[in-house]
């Protein structure tokens, strides 16, 4: 681990910038911000056969070191934020799980410190207003319907560190959280749904704008009854999240998802659990025992998906390199589009002079080499 850049030129590599990619570009750093002019006494860091791409943005993201975001302490929490960091994560977001409604409003208030410290990008709750029917790895017991009262009293607790709720819409309250929500510019997320087309045609009409892991913990796609899917994803005013580890999506599935929404309206998530950046073995996910094998997250009980290992650099390169999507739009997915999302974009999310020094060095095969944030080498590309 290095220190920070001060006054640097990143020279000779491919830089994906917002109007496209600059064959033989310069990314030059000034203190923790991208510059738009080489200052004086710069250093010249040559980066030819490499990649230069906007630092990573986790919209969903739960823990990873073997540390949790959803039950953990502060530094438990940090263990999992430079985790993440490592692998390209330069701002993330840290996701609860369905707990007791008290202790979610603590885990809320200690969470909403860190991002006031600038080491988290906010809050995103996942549960428990979510569909018994869709559960996933989520304690069934706990699970309750989404009462605005109960809705406004997390967001409340998170300080106005709150960035999105999942709901199962089709609840009772649902709707009317969903306008709650959007009436306080937190996201409403619909996710571990067992919604209907209709319900959740009417969910986005309320205000929802994002779908939580898209195909995950929802009904398949039928020709009869298209379900949430089909709304989702034909809805210009809603980007889908997807978990690209191979596990979560078959590539065909990932693909109609591009194809259909477009580059712009997907999100690449990792929905990572503890595991992510650890070891195989045994974990909780919030009260739920989870086996780890072969770096996928199962429950022991049940056997359902309990989120997963993933880290953000892993889904770049098989997005490029298995799932055949140019890099261009999967810079937007991973970056520039849960920036906007999360209303960041002012500040990451692309390479332009005025934002952070948030970025991802990659070689020709799109291995991590480099990663900096707000001008601080995380991992050293030299």
């Amino acid at each position: 681990m290095a220190g920070r850049a001060d006054r640097t030129v990143l020279a000779g590599a491919r830089v994906v910038l917002p109007t496209g990619t600059v064959e033989n570009g310069r990314v030059i750093v000034e203190g923790t911000r991208i510059a738009g002019s080489t200052p004086d006494g710069a250093r010249t860091v040559d980066l030819s056969g490499h990649w230069v791409v906007p630092g990573f943005v986790d919209m969903h993201n739960h823990g990873g070191g073997g540390a949790s975001f959803a039950t953990g302490t502060a530094e438990d929490v940090l263990t999992g934020v430079r985790t993440h960091r490592a692998h390209g994560s330069t701002t993330v977001v840290a996701s609860t799980v369905t707990g007791d409604m008290d202790f979610l409003a603590r885990q809320a208030g200690l969470l909403s410190e860190l991002v006031e410290q600038g080491e988290l990008a906010g809050v995103h709750f996942e549960g428990p207003f979510i569909s018994p029917c869709r559960k996933g790895a989520h304690s069934e017991a706990l699970l309750r319907d989404p009462d605005p009262a109960e809705v406004r009293k997390l967001i409340e607790a998170a300080r106005g560190t709150a960035k999105m709720v999942t709901l199962a819409t089709e609840l009772p309250g649902g709707i009317e959280s969903v306008r709650l929500l959007a009436e306080h510019g937190v996201i409403a997320a619909v996710g571990h749904t067992d919604a209907t087309y209709e319900q959740t045609v009417e969910a986005i009409d309320a205000g929802a704008t994002v779908a939580t892991h898209l195909y995950n913990a929802m009904p398949v796609l039928g020709h009869r009854a298209p379900g949430p899917i089909a709304a989702l994803l034909e809805d210009e005013r809603v980007t889908v999240e997807l978990i690209n580890d191979g596990t979560h999506l078959h590539p065909a599935a990932l693909e109609l998802a591009y194809h259909h929404a477009g580059a712009d309206r997907v999100a690449l998530i990792t929905d990572a659990m503890d595991a992510a950046g650890a070891a195989d073995g045994r974990y909780l996910l919030g009260p739920l025992d989870v086996e780890v094998k072969d770096g996928v997250a199962r429950l022991v009980e049940g056997g359902s998906i309990a989120g997963s290992t993933l880290t953000l650099d892993t889904a770049f390169r098989r997005a490029v390199q298995v799932d055949r999507i140019p890099v261009e739009d999967v810079v937007r997915s991973i970056s520039a589009n849960p920036a906007r999302l999360l209303g960041l974009d002012d500040r990451v999310g692309s390479l332009e002079p005025g934002k952070d020094a948030d970025l991802v060095v990659l070689d020709e095969d799109f291995t991590l080499k480099g990663v900096m944030r707000r001008g601080e080498w995380i991992v050293d590309p030299t």
